[in-house]
């Protein structure tokens, strides 16, 4: 991430405030609102549905955007301007409000509304990577596939990345690689699925990572993990089906990974799509804008 620019709090800020955030804690969205307006020049907005949300940021001239909202709000604005082409000049805001904040705090948003609205006035910019696929969908923190429900506490899992370097480098992605693999290994299936999603079985999947084959449709794997990672390149790891003994996760880097096989769902970030039976995404080097905390 690329630190760009501190902001004065003579700027104008344009508040949207999501519906559900309203709902799910108004309490939260009075603070941010009060904070925010001590500090700088205001205007709110309360839309009751993404057609309107679309036209309100459209509409958000020189007024630097605050989204105060879940991750599906943040995901929203983001795909809006990525569509619209308007992300290179127009970095976003956010206090997290609502019941999805695990994407905010990954990216290094605060969770408390004071802390987030104190961040807004005097944080900076930050650029970061951003996954598009073919389908002008796009990737703020994770990529699943197959679909699963959200997993729970995994335990350490040693990874045996592809090798691409040595020394404090190597050692660095290897620590990556192994916080990316717990994500693929649920310590017990949830009880509770995700409306909508089926808990799949092992998949026979094609992934290339900038043309190279990673692994075949011979070889049936339980997951797959791409996430934006850090000067263009995506960090991409394969948990392939152990028989017997524990297969150990393939790990690469790389600007383009193509999936492909078998009708399959994944997620990226919060959001399920497909069945396709292939998807190429590419990384976008600092293509959208963030503000965090200094320092």
């Amino acid at each position: 991430m690329a630190e760009v620019a501190t902001f004065a709090t003579s700027d104008q800020l344009l508040i949207v405030i999501d519906p559900a955030a309203r709902r799910t804690d108004a309490e939260s969205v009075r603070i941010a609102k009060d904070v925010l307006s001590a500090g700088a020049a205001t205007k709110v907005c309360l839309p009751e549905g993404p057609e309107e949300f679309a036209r309100v940021l459209a509409r958000r001239g020189s007024r630097r955007p605050v989204l105060v909202g879940d991750d599906r709000a943040l995901m929203r604005a983001v795909s809006l301007l990525h569509r619209q082409r308007e992300l290179a000049g127009c970095a976003l805001s956010m206090v997290p409000v609502g019941g999805g904040l695990s994407l905010a705090g990954a990216l290094g948003v605060p969770t408390g509304a004071v802390a987030a609205a104190r961040a807004v006035l005097d944080g900076v910019v930050r650029r970061m990577d951003l996954l598009v696929d073919d389908s002008d969908g796009v990737v703020l923190g994770a990529l699943r596939i197959p679909s699963l429900p959200p997993m729970r506490e995994a335990p350490p899992v040693e990874a045996t990345p592809v090798p691409s370097g040595s020394g404090s480098a190597h050692a660095s992605w290897l620590r990556t690689c192994q916080s990316l693999v717990r994500t693929l290994v649920p310590v017990r299936p949830s009880r509770e699925p995700l409306a909508g999603v089926t808990r799949l079985g092992p998949a026979r999947l094609r992934v290339e990572v900038d043309g190279v084959t990673l692994v075949d449709l011979d070889q049936p794997v339980e997951g797959v993990s791409v996430t934006p990672g850090a000067s263009g390149l995506a960090e991409v790891v394969v948990r392939p089906v152990s028989v017997g003994a524990e297969a150990s996760p393939l790990c690469a880097r790389g600007r383009t990974v193509t999936v492909s096989g078998a009708d399959f769902r994944y997620r990226a970030d919060a959001v399920v799509a497909g069945p396709v039976r292939t998807r190429t995404w590419v990384v976008r080097e600092g293509a959208w804008g963030l503000t965090l905390p200094t320092g």
